[in-house]
């Protein structure tokens, strides 16, 4: 921070939020200090870490709501297949809010001559979101946010595969301890797991991406709007109604696509 200020210069904004950050209670001061990830987007956006929280608070909710219906009273005779998916589920969270917000951008960029690097500048480059505002130093053409869409997409499909494969993978490994133990004819059928991890790289490419990218351009017109201005709670209070409705949404679309592939 002190060497961006000698160099660049600092918005003013932005050390003024930076001082009122790192000087708060543990754990948030601890993190503004030495974790620049954080920080970056808690300076963009001071909400940041209660859109993530409501993203994690209402998507466990509604995963532990839909897992007692569908289990019933085999709830806690299955809790650690549960736990597996709460777990992959807080993870994909916090990627699915984290990765698309806006995030300060401090001391200017070193540029490698090797295609990588200048690909890795390239990316560097681009909005976080589709429908970031601008700002002082910070400006987007309209291939950059096209660009956007595509390259958000390509790493919402590696979470989901990846997290698709643990979380699967930690499933069927239970699954099928038990069944070695005792069976059932009750038992359904184990679910593939390089099928299903595939199902959740793409619909977090596909329907993920596209939601989230909406999302955080309605949040962005309601917290420029006059009324949040005057009343901040508006603007929360708007995040937690429009992410709860899309958990309910998105979930219903998977189950959907989940059928018709054939992984459920």
């Amino acid at each position: 921070m002190l060497e961006a200020a000698k160099t660049n210069g600092l918005r003013r904004l932005i050390l003024t939020r930076y001082l009122d950050m790192q000087g708060s209670a543990w754990p948030l001061g601890f993190l503004m200090r030495h974790c620049s990830m954080l920080r970056n987007r808690m300076l963009a956006d001071p909400s940041f870490l209660f859109k993530v929280g409501t993203e994690i608070v209402i998507d466990s909710c509604c995963a532990t709501f839909a897992e007692f219906q569908k289990r019933g009273k085999d709830f806690w005779a299955e809790f650690e297949l549960y736990a597996a998916d709460l777990l992959v589920g807080i993870v994909v969270d916090i990627a699915l809010v984290g990765m698309l917000a806006p995030y300060v951008r401090i001391g200017k960029q070193s540029v490698s001559n090797s295609t990588f690097g200048r690909f890795r500048h390239a990316c560097g480059a681009l909005p976080s979101s589709v429908f970031e505002a601008e700002r002082p130093g910070c400006k987007f053409t309209l291939q950059q946010r096209i660009s956007t869409y595509f390259y958000k997409g390509f790493l919402y499909g590696s979470v989901g595969f990846g997290c698709g494969l643990i979380g699967q993978g930690i499933a069927n490994l239970i699954m099928t301890a038990k069944r070695s133990i005792k069976t059932s004819e009750e038992d359904i059928p184990v679910p593939p797991l390089i099928k299903s991890a595939a199902l959740w790289g793409f619909f977090l490419a596909v329907s993920s991406n596209t939601r989230y990218q909406i999302i955080n351009g309605l949040e962005r017109l309601v917290e420029a709007s006059p009324v949040a201005k005057r009343v901040p709670p508006v603007a929360l209070a708007f995040t937690v109604g429009v992410r709860f409705a899309n958990n309910i949404y998105g979930g219903m679309q998977f189950v959907e696509w989940a059928k018709l592939s054939g992984v459920q």
